[in-house]
């Protein structure tokens, strides 16, 4: 029975929008819905992927996790505890860290590659010798592959490749042997040859050391071949989720079907032409009535648009956010 590690039930990440003078004294409130009821779980050791477009709410969801952005609404447990609306949160960001897209950024320029790793040691106050912090950084760095240590240990981040500064941001995550890390799109910024050996650090340290990951990314193809699970979101929904095999195979939902369609898929060749998902996604400040995927919908009918869809179990964990789940599974 696999053990369950995070808990997310229902999590709400409202904005309120900025506006000028009249507006806000006149005006609704516009309010921006970044996370609008997501929920799933992750057992220890396993990773799920949050699938989607630009603006879908991935990121967000994921710093809500981590608490890095404040939580309108539902409920974070971690290892068994609440986290929304912890006070303190020291222990828990220990277990919990997140790699960041962008390694041109997340790096301190001015900091060598060492002092950035052993910075949470010091700052949890970890260590209590300096040969202890030393040996703990060399370690990161090498399971990290960033070989031999000594020849990073002095250099700044300007100093190295793409690729060996995301191996760098991961050494400094998972130094303290985290039990969850949120990957936000870790390898979208590399070459194609660099993303595999990114891929498989994170995967051997999920293998090793148990980490579960919460990756981000949107590319289906990837997290297809990397997750356990998947979610695909939308607008700030989850429309769908299941296993990797099920929403590749048996997706029931129109949203994840357009995103497989564009999905290249080894060995097989493309005998006729994709189908493109028509329109643009709304202003996620938008108020829609029904569906938030009605308007680009193939399958839309009046119901789409006046209500709210609820979740189908269509098998055992696998739910879909949609009112056409039945038909869809008699068109297959």
């Amino acid at each position: 029975m696999a053990e369950k590690l995070l808990e997310v039930k229902d999590l709400k990440v409202y904005f309120e929008m900025k506006k000028g003078l009249a507006k806000s004294l006149f005006g609704k409130p516009e309010i921006l819905k970044a996370v609008d009821g997501v929920s799933f779980t992750i057992n220890k050791g396993e990773i799920l992927s949050l699938v989607g477009e630009s603006g879908s709410g991935k990121t967000t969801t994921a710093k809500a996790i981590l608490q890095l952005v404040p939580v309108t609404g539902g409920s974070v447990v971690f290892n068994g505890e609440e986290i929304v609306g912890k006070s303190d949160l020291t222990e828990f960001r220990k277990k919990a860290q997140m790699i960041y897209q962008d390694p041109y950024q997340s790096l301190n320029p001015r900091q060598y590659i060492s002092d950035i790793v052993g910075e949470p040691l010091e700052v949890n106050g970890l260590v209590s010798t300096l040969e202890e912090r030393d040996a703990k950084i060399k370690e990161a760095l090498e399971e990290a592959s960033l070989i031999p240590a000594e020849d990073y240990w002095f250099r700044r981040p300007f100093e190295l490749s793409g690729g060996q500064r995301q191996r760098a941001a991961i050494a400094g995550s998972l130094i303290l042997k985290p039990d969850l890390v949120a990957a936000d799109e870790p390898v979208s910024m590399l070459d194609a040859s660099i993303r595999t050996g990114i891929i498989d650090l994170m995967l051997k340290q999920r293998d090793m050391k148990g980490v579960a990951y919460l990756f981000i990314t949107h590319d289906l193809s990837l997290a297809w071949l990397i997750s356990d699970k998947i979610a695909i979101m939308y607008l700030g929904k989850i429309m769908e989720i299941g296993t990797a095999q099920e929403i590749v195979h048996e997706s029931r939902h129109p949203y994840s079907k357009a995103l497989l369609d564009i999905m290249p898929i080894p060995g097989k060749t493309l005998t006729e032409k994709r189908k493109i998902l028509q329109g643009e996604t709304p202003n996620a400040s938008a108020d829609i009535k029904g569906c938030k995927f009605c308007g680009r919908c193939p399958l839309a009918t009046e119901i789409c648009f006046e209500e709210e869809p609820t979740y189908k179990e269509v098998s055992p964990g696998h739910l879909v956010y949609c009112h056409k789940v039945e038909e869809e599974k008699t068109s297959d």
